[in-house]
């Protein structure tokens, strides 16, 4: 068993990274914590298996639309059984779970809005502007937001699809119906000529 303290920097605080770290820490088994530091930072305090500590490690290692990390200090230590689960320290000012779960879902939606209509930046960053003043509350979106993405995605195209099908449909009636006035059309032409033809013999 080994004990690692870690300092990460880059964009990493008002973004939910401390979720995703807490979700995947768990996940191996790891027992220690995360918090925000003044200086813009992380630290983690991690405790278990080589192996996953390797693993927790390498997964944290995000960069993506809100996450960016730019460099992990990493600094091994003496293994000690301080620790229960994984969790976040909480410094003053920060909010407890709840309110964070609440902006994780705005967040979230900022999110799939953002990489579903790019022609919307502006308006994005505007909003994603005024989710940043509200405060370190994003923390548990996890991998939600790829899946959400995915589903919204899937089901704009399901439209468009859908949409596609009753155009190319209407107008093969509309063609059929044009066919038919045409026809109907040409006999009246043929028959009215036929008539004159009659009458100018008798």
């Amino acid at each position: 068993m080994k004990k690692v303290t870690l300092h990460i920097s880059g964009n990493v605080q008002r973004v939910g990274y401390r979720a995703k770290v807490i979700s995947t820490a768990n996940a191996l088994g790891i027992k220690g914590f995360i918090q925000n530091l003044p200086d813009g930072r992380a630290k983690i305090i991690a405790q278990g298996e080589q192996s996953e500590l390797d693993k927790l490690i390498q997964a944290i290692n995000i960069s993506n639309s809100l996450i960016n990390v730019t460099n992990i200090e990493q600094e091994y230590s003496t293994y000690s059984d301080d620790y229960e689960g994984f969790n976040k320290v909480v410094g003053d000012g920060e909010t407890d779970e709840r309110l964070d779960n609440a902006v994780d879902l705005f967040k979230k939606l900022i999110t799939v809005t953002e990489n579903g209509f790019g022609n919307l930046g502006d308006k994005i960053d505007r909003i994603g502007d005024k989710v940043d003043q509200v405060g370190d509350k994003v923390d548990q979106v996890g991998d939600k937001v790829d899946h959400s993405r995915i589903e919204i995605t899937s089901e704009i195209h399901s439209l468009r699809d859908d949409f596609n099908t009753l155009f190319d449909t209407r107008l093969s009636k509309i063609e059929y119906e044009l066919t038919e006035i045409k026809d109907k059309v040409m006999v009246l032409e043929s028959s009215t000529s036929y008539n004159l033809t009659d009458k100018r013999k008798t």
